[in-house]
């Protein structure tokens, strides 16, 4: 394989070490420009979750609807990365990034002046399909522009970013719609998205187009593809909460999804130059790294979907607020990526990952004990532990899963490796929405068989409450009632909330026993590039 030269072992004894190869800082600002386009397009997964509200009431638009800027997206995303490896191949990097970049900024414009809800839905799409183009592309480039012994500055530097970008969305977002205006969740892409798409065109030069594949374009393959991940997406995103099959579009859509998924794996093993190429999975370390990937992604869009949940419904936080309380796991990455890029030089990748799943499940464990009252100071401590845990555990599953491949296979690679991480992330939503629906239920039976006019302590509630309310009237007897049912649910929602705190912590400690089972990647040789 090619890539077993360039990741040996040490110099023989004797022998001079090899001096660290050279970038030239042209293609290293290219690529710096490159992975701030895909910050960009991963931070606008997020940049809306804390702001649904001010949108939907901008857009008159109803609750069933408004939830579709966000699935809209992310269908279109998950359908364009693995695509984006055959599109690499055929356009050349820098002209697929100058047509991802140019494009995602364009529909950045247009979600800004969308005056209804149809419209919306329409450019969010085109703006998560033509964007979805840079995640994979900035991945590939890192593997490929820069010899291993730069690994250790840039594999933190685009870890740091697959993980802060969806961290810090929902403090950005909420910042802007404050201050501002919702419109500006999608402004404020334009001027970067610019500037992006200028200097690659102008600076990068990586490798060149290769426009015969386009002879043998594999349009089934991308149909079923297309079908196979979309309705996937969009099962997951509204089955938990439509009673899965019970709902006529979400039973519909996974037979789509059967069908499609059949039709694109038979595709991917008999087409001769299929859309996508699965055999990066036979490499046993691209198969590990990405199914951590895929378990990453559970924790990662996961968490930064439950936090603002628990601070919105049951602390009745406002966006500005739950986007403060989220920034303290984004400044943890952010000055971790350093000791991160440090540890990944001296430990074994599997030591660090077992490091990094404990400061996870630590997190996650102390959250299970959640209660009503919990405020910044009680969330402080395992948004830290999540943070380092996120940070100290992308850098090894980057590396591991696409550090030992050989250059030719590293576009594909990359395209399948991102999308599992989006996988991931759908999958945990789907099952946290689920387990947060049915433990909820559960909670509520439980609960009420307390609340009932036989326990005293219920009745004694009731009644200071009664006369609390007495200024209503008659009334006021309907509206203790009101607020103890209230009261009752909450708790519910806080017990399901904790339930689900506590499977993660069960999940990421279960990592940690099958990193054993993982292959010990060879070792990048030592030199100082990356220190320059």
């Amino acid at each position: 394989m090619a890539a077993s030269a360039a990741i040996s072992g040490s110099p023989k004894a004797g022998m001079p070490a090899a001096k660290p190869a050279q970038v030239s800082r042209r293609r290293t600002f290219a690529f710096f420009c490159m992975v701030f386009g895909m910050f960009m397009a991963i931070l606008d997964i997020q940049i809306v979750s804390a702001s649904l509200a001010e949108i939907q009431a901008g857009l008159s638009a109803s609750s069933e609807e408004i939830s579709w800027v966000q699935t809209s997206y992310l269908i279109a995303e998950v359908i364009m990365i693995p695509l984006s490896g055959t599109l690499s191949r055929v356009l050349s990097t820098r002209w697929m990034f100058v047509i991802a970049s140019g494009g995602f900024t364009f529909m950045s414009l247009m979600c800004a002046t969308a005056t209804n809800i149809d419209q919306m839905i329409v450019y969010r799409a085109l703006q998560g399909f033509i964007g979805g183009g840079m995640i994979p592309t900035v991945f590939a480039s890192a593997f490929t522009v820069f010899p291993p012994e730069k690994r250790p500055v840039i594999s933190p530097l685009i870890g740091l970013v697959a993980t802060l970008a969806p961290t810090i969305g929902p403090t950005l977002g909420g910042y802007l719609t404050d201050l501002m205006s919702w419109h500006w969740l999608f402004l404020v892409n334009i001027v970067p998205g610019i500037f992006v798409t200028v200097s690659t065109y102008l600076l990068v030069d990586f490798d060149e187009p290769n426009f015969e594949l386009f002879k043998s374009f594999d349009w089934a393959g991308l149909g079923f593809m297309a079908a196979f991940l979309g309705s996937l997406e969009y099962v997951l995103e509204e089955g938990p909460l439509n009673d899965w099959f019970q709902d006529g579009m979400v039973l519909f859509l996974t037979v789509v999804c059967v069908v499609g998924g059949v039709s694109f794996f038979y595709r991917a093993f008999t087409a001769k130059h299929p859309i996508v190429d699965l055999r990066a999975f036979a490499d046993r370390n691209f198969l590990a790294g990405s199914s951590f990937s895929f378990v990453m992604g559970i924790g990662l869009y996961g968490l930064t979907y439950l936090y603002p949940l628990y601070l919105g419904h049951v602390r009745g936080y406002s966006s500005l607020q739950i986007g403060e309380t989220m920034f303290v796991s984004g400044a943890c990455m952010f000055l971790m990526a350093p000791v991160a890029g440090i540890l990944s030089r001296k430990l074994d990748p599997r030591v660090m990952m077992g490091i990094g799943f404990a400061a996870f499940a630590a997190g996650t464990w102390m959250m299970s004990g959640m209660t009503k009252d919990w405020d910044f100071w009680e969330l402080f401590v395992p948004q830290i532990l999540r943070g380092v845990g996120l940070m100290i555990c992308m850098v090894p599953i980057n590396n591991i899963a696409l550090g030992t491949l050989p250059p030719e296979r590293i576009k594909n690679a990359s395209g399948l490796y991102n999308l599992t991480r989006n996988l991931g992330g759908a999958v945990g939503l789907a099952l946290i929405n689920t387990i947060v629906n049915n433990r909820m239920d559960l909670h509520l039976q439980r609960l009420r068989e307390h609340v009932t006019w036989g326990s005293s302590t219920a009745v004694e509630t009731l009644n200071a409450m009664t006369m609390n309310f007495q200024s209503l009237g008659s009334d006021a007897s309907q509206a203790a009632l009101r607020t103890l049912s209230n009261m009752v649910r909450r708790e519910a929602l806080v017990m399901s909330y904790a339930d689900v705190f506590l499977l993660l912590t069960v999940l990421f400690v279960g990592l940690i026993f099958a990193l054993p089972f993982i292959k010990k990647p060879r070792a990048a040789p030592a030199g100082g590039g990356g220190g320059h």
